[in-house]
C-alpha cells in the first residue's frame, strides 16, 4: 500500500511541475510576442497617425501598461487564489491571458476601425497584465506547496522555466514567420504578425487540459481545515499588508534586479541589437542569439533552484545580485563591440544572472509568507518587483544612454543589484522551513532559520 501511495504522489508531482511549467509558458509567450509586436508593427498598424518615433512611443507604452496592471491582478487573483483555492484562480488567469492575446490578433487595424483600435490594444493589454499579475505567484505556489520540503527548490524552477521557455519559443516563433515571408514586410504587416497571437490558442489549451488534472494543493486544504467556520475572515491583501509588510517590500526589493536585466535582455537588448546604431545586425541573427540565450537561462534557472535546496535560497540570489553589479558595467562596453559573438556573450550571460536568481525565487517567496495570504503576499512582491525593475529601466534607458552611452544604462543596472543584494540579505532564510508552519507549531517567518 505504502508504494502504491509513493507512487500516486510521484506521478502527482509530475503533473504538478507540468502543469505549473507550462502555464507560466504560456502566459510569458504572450506577454514576449506582444513586445516583439509592439517594436515591429504596432506603430504602423495601431499608430500610423503619430509618425513613427511617436507611434513608436505610444506603441512601448501599451506594453508598459501591463506591468502597472500587475501588481492590481496580483491583488485581485491572490484574493481569490488565497480564498477559493489555487487551480480555480489559476484556470482563470490562463484563460483571461488566452482570450485576451487571440483578440489581440483578431483587432483590426486603426485604418479600418479608426481609434478604436488603440483604445481596445489598450484594454486587452491591461488584460494581460491582470493575468500575468495573478499567474506567477499562483503557479509557484502549486510547485512549492505540492514539494518535499528538501526538494522545494527543485520543483520550485518548474514555473520558473516558463520565461525561458516563452522567450526561445516567442523568438522562434518571428524568426519562422520573418523566414517564411522573406522581406515582405507588406505581408508581415497586414497578417504575418498575427500569426503568433493566433497561435496562442493552441497553448491555452493544453494549458487547460493540464491544469484541469490536478487536485488542491495540500497546504491549501490544511490551511483552510485550519480556519474555524465561525471566525471572520481578513482581506488576504489587507492581511498582508499588515502581518508581513517588511517581506512584501523586501521581496520587491530583492527580486527588481532580476527583472531589469531580463526585460533589458529580452526587450532593448533586442530592439538594440538590430538597430544600426546598436549592434547592427540582422534581425534573424538576433532571433536566432535570442533562442540560444534563452536555453543557457534554462540551464541557469535550474542549476540556480538545485543548489538553493543545498545552500539556501538567500545565498543563491545573493550570489547572482554580487555578479550582476559587476556585469552591468560590463555589458554595453561588450555588445558595442558590434560583433553576433559579442553580442550573443552578452545577452546569454546577462539572462544566466537572471536564471541564478529567478530559480531559488520560486520557492523563496512561497515560503516568506504565511498559508493564509501565501498568494497574495508572494504576488504582491513579485509584481512590485516587475514594475520597480521590468517597466520603469526600460523607459529610462533611451534618455541615459543619449546622454551617457551605455555606460549610463550600464550604471542604472549594477545601481539596482545593489539594491536587490541588500534587500536579499535583509531577508531571513527560508530553505527548511515547512509550508504549513502555523499548523506546524512552528516559530513565525520573521524567527525563521537563518
Amino acid at each position: 500500500m505504502a508504494v502504491e501511495e509513493q507512487r500516486a504522489r510521484e506521478i502527482s508531482l509530475r503533473r504538478v511541475a507540468i502543469a505549473s511549467c507550462a502555464g507560466t509558458t504560456i502566459e510569458f509567450y504572450d506577454f514576449f510576442i506582444y513586445g516583439t509586436a509592439a517594436a515591429l508593427v504596432f506603430p504602423k498598424v495601431f499608430f500610423p497617425a503619430l509618425g513613427p518615433a511617436a507611434g513608436t512611443v505610444a506603441s512601448f507604452a501599451t506594453f508598459a501598461v501591463a506591468f502597472f496592471a500587475r501588481p492590481v491582478g496580483a491583488i485581485l487573483f491572490g484574493h481569490y487564489g488565497d480564498r477559493l483555492g489555487r487551480k480555480r484562480t489559476l484556470i482563470s488567469t490562463l484563460l483571461l491571458m488566452g482570450i485576451a492575446t487571440v483578440l489581440i490578433g483578431l483587432l483590426p487595424s486603426a485604418e479600418t476601425i479608426g481609434v478604436a483600435a488603440p483604445i481596445i490594444l489598450v484594454l486587452l493589454r491591461i488584460a494581460q497584465g491582470f493575468a500575468v499579475g495573478g499567474e506567477w505567484a499562483g503557479a509557484t505556489l502549486l510547485a512549492a506547496e505540492y514539494a518535499p520540503k528538501d526538494k522545494r527548490g527543485l520543483y520550485g524552477v518548474f514555473p520558473q522555466l516558463g520565461p525561458a521557455f516563452a522567450f526561445a519559443l516567442s523568438s522562434a516563433t518571428f524568426l519562422t514567420t520573418s523566414l517564411v515571408m522573406g522581406d515582405s514586410d507588406e505581408a508581415f504587416l497586414a497578417y504575418g504578425w498575427r500569426i503568433p497571437f493566433l497561435l496562442s490558442i493552441l497553448l491555452v489549451g493544453v494549458g487547460l487540459y493540464v491544469r484541469l488534472s490536478i487536485e488542491e494543493t495540500p497546504a491549501f486544504k490544511a490551511a483552510q481545515a485550519a480556519v474555524p467556520a465561525q471566525q471572520p475572515r481578513r482581506l488576504p491583501f489587507l492581511d498582508a499588508l499588515r502581518s508581513q509588510p517588511r517581506e512584501v517590500l523586501l521581496s520587491a526589493g530583492s527580486l527588481t534586479m532580476l527583472f531589469a536585466f531580463f526585460y533589458m535582455g529580452t526587450a532593448y537588448l533586442t530592439s538594440y541589437g538590430t538597430n544600426p546604431q546598436g549592434a547592427g545586425l540582422s534581425r534573424p541573427v538576433v532571433l536566432s542569439i535570442g533562442i540560444a540565450a534563452a536555453v543557457a537561462f534554462g540551464i541557469a534557472t535550474v542549476l540556480a533552484g538545485v543548489l538553493s535546496d543545498r545552500y539556501g535560497r538567500r545565498k543563491v540570489i545573493m550570489a547572482a545580485c554580487a555578479v550582476g553589479i559587476v556585469w552591468g558595467l560590463a555589458l554595453f562596453p561588450l555588445v558595442d563591440a558590434g560583433a553576433s559573438v559579442a553580442f550573443a556573450a552578452g545577452l546569454a550571460v546577462t539572462l544566466m544572472i537572471v536564471g541564478i536568481a529567478y530559480g531559488p525565487a520560486g520557492s523563496f517567496l512561497p515560503e516568506l509568507f504565511a498559508p493564509r495570504h501565501r498568494y497574495t503576499g508572494a504576488g504582491l512582491g513579485y509584481n512590485i518587483a516587475g514594475v520597480l525593475g521590468g517597466a520603469v529601466p526600460p523607459l529610462l534607458a533611451p534618455s541615459l544612454s543619449a546622454s551617457f552611452g551605455g555606460i549610463g544604462i550600464g550604471v542604472m543596472l549594477s545601481a539596482l543589484a545593489v539594491l536587490s543584494l541588500v534587500c536579499t540579505f535583509a531577508l531571513t532564510e527560508t530553505r527548511g522551513v515547512a509550508m504549513a508552519h502555523e499548523q506546524a507549531g512552528q516559530p513565525p517567518l520573521s524567527s525563521a532559520l537563518d
